[in-house]
């Protein structure tokens, strides 16, 4: 995971495709034809407009009411299964619209930072199975444990570490480190070359006794058991310089730091005798001297890597659970992300929920970064893709993957307990499915139903003066007290007021246009209807007024909101 510093992601790449890929050649869809049915929507029903019927127009009715005006929320959106698809678009209601920009200026933004390439390529490993300087590799099981001797303090291991954020082909480093505390589930190793005046063994006690007792627990309820492929029943936590190093001083301050990783080599069969053949987390060392990289505090790192821990664990969970048990792949990357942030939500809660809701500290380390990429996700939400198999993005593309999840268990868990959350994710972990199949599955409807629904809930679950429909809401964040509130006792960091926009005009002269991408929901546009208004039209097409195209299966969610 790295930390919370880091940039917002960019999506170069795609749009340089975007740019290659040049002007539809479908005419332009000049207005709406006659003879196309009014929506009739009572308050409170969504529905999800499909263009091609129509030629993307949508009726809207008069408004019958000569006291109250009337309201309908639109987001459109592109639902189709297959990662990476995304189509211009845009919704006009009788006004001219002015020159759409080009898709590939839509989509330029800040490239990924290295730590953020990082983890991307560690989970793009996992699904390919293509470890560094293994390639043609025997599947063959594991050895022995590579360990002096059983894992108890004082014990004295050389581990195998990526030596490189880029250059696979590099050797690892081999460093030796010291186990300093072990409980029954979890055992700390710290390197023996760390920097002085790191932390005590108190601190390092303290930091097990979390893992062990509290945030071991709320995994592994959530997800299932890690793999045990050394027999030792422990996960090895190794603070260790050579995550410290992996980022330079320079790009730590720019662009955000590892915190620590989980790397599925360590216990793939075919490769894991080659590593460290065992359970393992990796995490960076307190180093308050900057003697390695940037500063690292003693006080960061007790906040820092319990969060890190929890999140890098569920991965290692999920890889057990859909590779080595099942023998299938690893989860898609956008959902095994989504779950890991999940998690760090959970630990959260757990915290609260073990100190009588008094620990506001540790519960705003455990959700501080969900909320800051949800914001991100929200400030634009068009140039964002939940559904991508080519790297799970920035930070945006994390907070999307997060509230999605939460989403899911907020819908589809049979109530609100945590007995019943866990059950819900354990569907999408223990399974042999992945991606959208594993959503489908796990939910029991389509895919593009559960993102439409998402796609609208994201506005109106907590909306005041409207009561959202069950399917609508989010039932563990009221998103638009949380964030003031978080502001204020939590982190400046976070916005002051809920970050979602919805621009509100009157239907006829509705005038938006923009990106969507697989899954996201790409703009929020509210239609007002004052008392005993005329009916108007929307017509939903291309940046160019082209219909769109049905391979991406375009929707326009509609929710009538007064």
């Amino acid at each position: 995971m790295v930390g919370k510093n880091a940039l917002p992601a960019g999506l170069w790449a795609a749009a340089l495709a975007a740019a290659c890929a040049g002007s539809p050649i479908a005419p332009e869809l000049a207005a709406c034809r006659s003879g196309v049915s009014a929506l009739l929507l009572s308050v409170g029903q969504p529905t999800a407009i499909d263009p091609g019927p129509t030629a993307g127009c949508v009726s809207f009715p008069a408004n019958a009411s000569t006291t109250d005006s009337a309201e309908y929320l639109l987001v459109p959106q592109v639902t189709a299964e297959a990662p990476n698809f995304r189509s211009s678009f845009k919704l006009a209601g009788g006004q001219p619209l002015t020159a759409a920009p080009p898709v590939a200026a839509l989509l330029q933004g800040a490239p990924l930072s290295p730590a953020e390439q990082f983890h991307n390529l560690l989970r793009l490993m996992e699904r390919t199975r293509a470890y560094p300087g293994v390639s043609g590799a025997p599947r063959a099981r594991a050895q022995a444990a590579l360990t002096s001797g059983p894992d108890t303090v004082g014990n004295q291991r050389v581990f195998k570490v990526l030596s490189s954020l880029t250059n696979y082909a590099l050797p690892p480093t081999n460093v030796t480190a010291i186990a300093r505390s072990v409980g029954q589930h979890v055992a700390i190793y710290v390197d023996a070359a760390a920097p002085p005046n790191g932390l005590s063994t108190q601190d390092l006690d303290t930091l097990r006794s979390v893992f062990d007792t509290l945030l071991y627990a709320t995994d592994t309820t959530a997800f299932g058991r890690e793999s045990d492929i050394d027999g030792n029943g422990l996960v090895i936590v190794l603070m260790t310089n050579a995550v410290n190093t992996l980022v330079s001083a320079s790009d730590c301050l720019a662009t955000g730091y590892i915190g620590g990783f989980f790397f599925g080599a360590d216990i793939d069969p075919s490769v894991a005798s080659m590593w460290n053949n065992g359970e393992l987390f990796y995490s960076m060392i307190a180093d308050s001297g900057a003697t390695l990289s940037c500063s690292h505090p003693n006080s960061q790192i007790k906040r820092v890597v319990p969060v890190t821990f929890v999140h890098e664990f569920q991965h290692m969970i999920s890889y057990n659970q859909h590779v080595l048990l099942r023998g299938g792949r690893a989860e898609a990357l956008w959902l095994n992300e989504g779950m890991s942030h999940y998690a760090e939500e959970l630990g959260g809660r757990a915290i609260l929920a073990g100190t009588g809701g008094l620990d506001s500290v540790r519960f705003c380390s455990h959700v501080l970064g969900d909320l800051y990429n949800a914001a991100l996700y929200w400030g634009n939400p068009g140039l964002h893709a939940l559904v991508d198999t080519g790297g799970i993005g920035g930070l945006a593309e994390r907070g999307n993957a997060w509230l999605f999840v939460r989403y899911l268990v907020d819908r589809f868990a049979a109530d609100t307990t945590i007995a019943a959350a866990a059950a819900f994710t354990r569907l999408i972990d223990q399974t042999l499915s992945t991606g959208t199949l594993n959503v489908t599955q796990a939910t029991g409807q389509a895919f593009a139903k559960t993102v439409e629904e998402w796609a609208l809930a994201n506005w109106v679950s907590d909306l005041p003066g409207f009561t959202a429909p069950p399917a609508l809401r989010y039932k563990h964040w009221a998103f638009r007290t949380a964030y003031p509130r978080m502001n204020a006792t939590c982190s400046s960091r976070l916005p002051a007021s809920f970050p979602l926009v919805a621009v509100g005009s009157a239907g006829p002269s509705i005038n938006v246009k923009g990106v969507m991408w697989t899954g996201s929901g790409a703009a929020y546009q509210r239609a007002l209807q004052g008392p005993s208004a005329a009916g108007f039209t929307v017509l939903f097409s291309d940046s160019t007024g082209a219909l769109l195209k049905a391979t991406v299966v375009p929707r326009l969610n509609v929710l009538r909101i007064r």
